[in-house]
């Protein structure tokens, strides 16, 4: 076994509510030990790192610099490992645990009414959940299966297309009302709303109807959908966005079309795993599932 100088919890610990309360005493009495028990803590983790933590200035605690560095490092050490115990917890001694990464409108607005079912028809799998704005590697973040939007090539890994996109220009009724829209070039005269990972959506909207603007590249960008779309339901301008992201503000007239061409996307959304994982039970029930349910809809 190679040594490694790794403190312990309990002296991180220790260390934490110490330098919270600026207090070997309080600490204690907030981890029910005694206040030597305390101290003899932090200086074990002081000899470790081969620095001073706290120096006392009139009776009090004050953190060194390198304490307040070692502070924050032991805080999210801390939160990490809270949370990593709080998600064991939750699954039962029986379960399979899934991991899935999607796009956050896509998991939201297309994904999540095809799990109920899933969940329902498998009750020995636990599914976790991660948003994922761009393409990454599955198998270094130790993700099972993803949702993807692209060409539906990536490499090593089994791709299967669940829908295409088509992209319409939404805006609140009320900023229609004040700038009525005549033409689609009417539109450039309008706050264009961006997705800040689609930077040339506009253009292609604009070069899909033959219109040249100098405007399609200006605007506000927004790393996410749901920002986008809010931004464009309180009339902060006009969003291009994929339909099935605001079907339900169409429907109950939140946002209106600000004209009727739809662009279709060359790219589309694609269920993708590594392709070794193929085999795996819980991997291919949930890709024939989804797959499925996306052929339903089709």
């Amino acid at each position: 076994m190679v040594s490694r100088n790794l403190p312990s919890t309990a002296a991180m610990q220790c260390f934490e509510a110490a330098a919270r309360h600026m207090s070997f005493t309080r600490a204690a009495d907030e981890l029910n030990l005694t206040q030597s028990a305390v101290s003899k803590q932090v200086a074990h983790l002081e000899s470790t790192l081969q620095h001073k933590l706290f120096r006392r200035v009139r009776r009090s605690l004050v953190l060194t610099p390198e304490g307040a560095i070692f502070l924050s490092d032991v805080r999210k050490i801390l939160a990490q490992l809270e949370m990593s115990t709080h998600t064991i917890m939750t699954y039962s001694g029986n379960s399979e645990v899934l991991k899935v990464a999607t796009l956050p409108s896509f998991g939201s607005r297309w994904l999540a009414d095809k799990l109920p079912p899933f969940l329902a028809a498998n009750p020995g799998i636990s599914l976790e959940f991660h948003d994922r704005v761009e393409d990454f590697d599955l198998e270094q973040q130790d993700i099972d299966v993803a949702l993807f939007y692209g060409h539906g090539s990536w490499p090593n890994l089994a791709c299967h297309k669940l829908v295409d996109e088509e992209m319409v220009a939404v805006a609140a009724l009320s900023l229609l009302d004040r700038h009525p829209i005549h033409t689609p070039s009417d539109l450039a005269q309008l706050p264009l709303l961006h997705l800040s990972t689609r930077p040339d959506a506009w253009h292609h909207w604009f070069a899909s109807q033959e219109i040249a603007t100098d405007r399609s590249y200006h605007g506000t960008r927004f790393e996410t959908f749901p920002m986008l779309v809010r931004t464009a339901m309180a009339g902060g301008g006009v969003a291009l966005v994929p339909h099935f992201t605001v079907d339900e503000e169409l429907a109950d007239k939140r946002l209106a079309q600000a004209w009727p061409h739809r662009l279709h996307s060359e790219s589309a959304y694609y269920l993708v795993y590594p392709e070794h994982l193929g085999e795996l039970g819980k991997v291919r029930r949930f890709v024939e599932h989804i797959t499925a349910s996306a052929e339903c809809r089709v």
